[in-house]
């Protein structure tokens, strides 16, 4: 079992304050009698006999009364003993979010993610390297999540083989503004896309020294934390915006899996 006293995991304190929902005991009572309820808090406590700990929890808003305490949510797990060595010190941490709610409508949803440490930026990677591993609640086994984490974890040589590549593979100006139009389109819809104006060269100026070469890792990355953290500028008819960071954690696993798969397409 981890060491839960290391400062970077967070305390069932901290967990109930941020998402209550992670700890809710009882279902909607809107749920079949069939369903089968397993407290995300139990998945919590068997991913850190796994040695997996909570760096981040997440709830969205509930907009009915009814709905509060059953909400989807996002649990953020971190092995401080599975790490990815990069160059020039650009370590990256593994990372399982797992999705739930206790409305009836999800199932135990785990998402492979990379937390890069010299931005603390949190990446999603693509569905094309990592299918997300989905749990129902009924039938759910200690035995059955520690094969289905072992496996994610076994599939990591692969992703790291796509950042070593994204790394050395060297993007020139138009091919680095191709990128940069492509990955609006995970942030903005058709109608937005026809009416905003963003200037691309800006959303490619890297903001810290060690995203400022043309490899397709670092034009990923600054892309990423642009269009998830927002602060970019854009025209909208006459009127100069800025836009706002990305808090929904659906939308921000969304833009993120499409961002990978378009860098992706970069290094094949």
């Amino acid at each position: 079992m981890i060491d839960l006293t290391k400062t970077e995991f967070m305390t069932r304190q901290e967990m109930q304050e941020a998402a209550p929902a992670v700890f809710t005991m009882t279902p909607s009572s809107e749920v079949s009698k069939h369903y089968t309820h397993i407290p995300t808090s139990k998945v919590i406590d068997d991913m850190e006999l796994l040695g997996w700990g909570v760096v981040d929890v997440k709830e969205v808003k509930a907009r009915k009364a009814t709905t509060r305490g059953v909400q989807k949510h996002m649990v953020v797990f971190r092995n401080p003993e599975v790490v990815i060595e990069g160059k020039d010190g650009d370590t990256v941490f593994p990372q399982i979010l797992l999705t739930n709610s206790h409305d009836g409508k999800n199932a135990f949803t785990f998402t492979a993610g990379l937390f890069r440490m010299i931005c603390e930026n949190g990446l999603v990677i693509s569905t094309e390297q990592f299918e997300d591993v989905k749990m129902r609640h009924m039938g759910y086994t200690f035995e059955e999540l520690q094969v289905n984490i072992r496996s994610m974890v076994e599939r990591l040589p692969l992703t790291v083989g796509s950042m070593n590549k994204m790394k050395e593979i060297e993007m020139g100006q138009e091919e680095a503004l191709d990128f940069a139009k492509k990955a609006l389109s995970t942030r903005f819809n058709e109608s937005q896309m026809r009416r905003y104006n963003v200037d691309l060269k800006d959303l490619l100026a890297p903001t810290r020294r060690a995203d400022m070469g043309m490899d397709v890792w670092s034009v990923f990355n600054v892309v990423q934390e642009k269009l998830i953290g927002g602060n970019f500028e854009y025209k909208a008819g006459s009127k100069v915006r800025k836009s706002r960071q990305v808090k929904n954690f659906s939308q921000d696993q969304k833009i993120n899996k499409e961002l990978f798969s378009l860098a992706l397409e970069y290094v094949k």
